[in-house]
């Protein structure tokens, strides 16, 4: 009799085992809404995905092999962050800023940077220049290996960490928004010279920073804010393109 029930027991446990492991597999392998909204995301930030491509569902669902409703969720997240727009009977498609919104994006950027920067060079914590020192090292290190995408992505992202260096949760969220539209814009309007930051700019704003010069930091910011408006030409209009599968980095399954 208590050999009978160790084997049931046993039974029991290898049962759970595989049924745990089969759990485990099926959400291990399977993206995320969260995932899907930050490959594309990426992509857009590398000016891999251009402004007014069409995410249609079914292609989104075979690129990262899920169901709609992952899909949905992951096209509403992206929508509320301005990634995306959301036409009725139309679908989803990569925003595509005009020329005013430009002219807007960085109006906003100019209120909002300088005094933000200045702040920072006023009183730089050992964290915050810890974080932007170690983000200068991965732009340098992205340079030296000509790695293009990362370059892009990397110059983007600077300035989200300048905002996430002040603690304030609420202009982290405002700058990524606003950095992302910029990556949408230069992606748009830029040319292919044009599509990161100057080398050195960010390390000059940094070493501002350090030394506390407020004034020497805000006035860099303006100037480099300048610099990547000015390589505009807002005649130019890049295509959209429609390989997700080729362009978000995703090994379709067969």
């Amino acid at each position: 009799m208590l050999a009978l029930i160790a084997f049931l027991e046993g039974c029991t446990v290898s049962i759970n085992s595989q049924i745990n492991s089969q759990f485990e597999r099926k959400f291990s392998s399977e993206p995320d809404e969260n995932m899907i909204v930050e490959r594309i995301y990426r992509a857009v930030m590398e000016q891999r995905l251009a402004p007014n491509t069409k995410l249609s569902e079914a292609s989104l669902c075979e690129t990262f092999n899920v169901g709609r409703m992952h899909v949905r969720r992951a096209l509403l997240l992206l929508s509320s962050q301005g990634i995306i727009d959301l036409h009725s009977n139309r679908g989803a498609y990569v925003a595509c800023p005009d020329k005013s919104e430009a002219h807007d994006v960085f109006a906003a950027r100019t209120l909002i940077e300088p005094p933000l920067v200045r702040q920072l060079a006023q009183e730089p914590s050992e964290v915050s220049l810890a974080l932007l020192t170690e983000h200068i090292a991965l732009e340098d290190a992205a340079r030296a290996q000509n790695e293009r995408t990362e370059i892009i992505r990397l110059s983007g992202e600077f300035h989200t960490k300048l905002a996430q260096a002040t603690g304030n949760k609420f202009i982290s969220r405002m700058m990524r928004e606003l950095v992302t539209r910029t990556s949408l814009i230069v992606g748009l309007f830029g040319s292919s010279e044009n599509a990161s930051c100057p080398d050195d700019e960010h390390t000059k704003i940094l070493e501002a920073i350090k030394l506390r010069d407020p004034k020497q930091a805000e006035k860099l910011l303006i100037s480099h804010l300048t610099h990547i408006q000015s390589g505009l030409d807002m005649e130019v209009r890049k295509q959209p393109q429609d390989d997700l599968a080729t362009i978000l980095g995703v090994v379709r399954q067969t």
